[in-house]
């Protein structure tokens, strides 16, 4: 029972750490090259081959019944990290330089 348990927090939290893994890639794709030099960081093939890497190592990593448990944990839990560096630092700086998706402007109407 405790296994069972263990094994479906495991997987909960590797499900996690992937949709992070793969939010931040996209968010990297989806922002315009420019932006990165313009705010001092490296450049977006730098961060979308880092990110893509880290992504495609979560998703190996992935524990089975879902995935393919094919990478060691701690494989998993080092995926996440360049995820977490581009969203709480990168994503910040870049975001203030356009590109990304964006709401179009309303006209008219209240």
């Amino acid at each position: 029972m405790i296994a069972t348990i263990q094994v479906l927090v495991f997987l909960g939290l590797a499900l996690v750490g992937f949709a992070v893994e793969v939010w931040a890639l996209v968010d990297a794709a989806s922002r315009r090259a420019a932006a990165f030099t313009a705010a001092g960081k490296r450049t977006r093939g730098f961060w979308r081959l880092l990110l893509g890497g880290g992504a495609l190592a979560g998703f190996l990593a992935i524990p089975r019944p879902l995935g393919l448990g094919l990478m060691p944990t701690l494989i998993l839990l080092g995926a996440v990290v360049p995820a977490g560096v581009y969203l709480g630092d990168v994503r910040p700086a870049v975001r203030g330089y356009g590109g990304g998706r964006r709401r179009p402007p309303q006209r008219g109407g209240w």
